[in-house]
């Protein structure tokens, strides 16, 4: 198991050594450093993040401030000189809260904690099924991943097709493909986002699922093969 992490701090040298104890720990992948709450936020659109290792006091935004403003959080490790956070701190569900100057001994100790929180999570999505919850007639439904078939545009709507039947969701296609998990699912056409599990065949035209045919746009069918291989 291996952990995706950022460093967050304004300070280049408290940076450089949160880098080097990373860098020492087979479980830890240091995907960037940042030295701003704002170049955080920008960057983690772009990243797949599991820890971040994240100073409180910043210039501009805070760590606890970044916090409020991110719509997907990783686990955090709050990295700080002051003691006076540590209450506020787990009010955000941090992981582990650090002092400096960090020792290799209690950073040990805080990775060790933020490895047993991802196992838990991964044994529970195993168990549970991933899932998402969508509201349709006014109710919040869940709706097993493996289960979606494909979703289809209806203007201001999006139907689900799935195992056990359809569901109509008010949602944009944009919107509700950014709930689904990544490299499990594929737009292939304006109005067509497919489970590429359920892809049974295809050809230059059309994507078949059982006995349905989805349009397959022309400029789409390379993204196909390329994701389909993948699988």
């Amino acid at each position: 198991m291996t952990l995706n992490c950022v460093v967050v701090d304004d300070s280049a040298i408290q940076r450089l050594s949160i880098v080097k104890l990373i860098e020492i720990h087979p479980a830890l992948n240091l995907i960037a450093e940042y030295s701003s709450a704002l170049e955080t936020k920008n960057g983690l659109n772009s990243h797949k993040v599991d820890l971040i290792f994240l100073d409180i006091e910043m210039p501009v935004l805070n760590g606890f401030e970044l916090l409020d403003v991110l719509n997907n959080k990783p686990q955090i490790i709050f990295v700080t000189g002051k003691t006076e956070y540590a209450f506020k701190a787990f009010n955000y569900d941090a992981t582990d809260y650090l002092k400096k100057p960090i020792t290799r001994e209690r950073f040990m100790v805080a990775v060790e904690k933020a490895l047993e929180q991802n196992k838990l999570k991964l044994d529970y999505k195993e168990e549970e099924g991933e899932h998402i919850f969508v509201k349709s007639n006014l109710k919040k439904r869940k709706v097993y991943i493996n289960d979606i078939k494909w979703i289809e545009a209806l203007g201001d709507y999006v139907k689900l097709v799935t195992t056990e039947g359809s569901l109509v969701v008010l949602s944009t296609m944009k919107a509700f493909e950014q709930e689904l998990p990544n490299g499990k699912f594929l737009r292939i056409h304006k109005s067509y986002i497919v489970n590429l599990d359920k892809i049974d065949r295809f050809n230059s035209k059309n994507v078949e699922v059982g006995t349905f045919e989805i349009p397959l746009s022309r400029n789409k069918k390379s993204q196909l093969v390329e994701a389909l291989n993948s699988i």
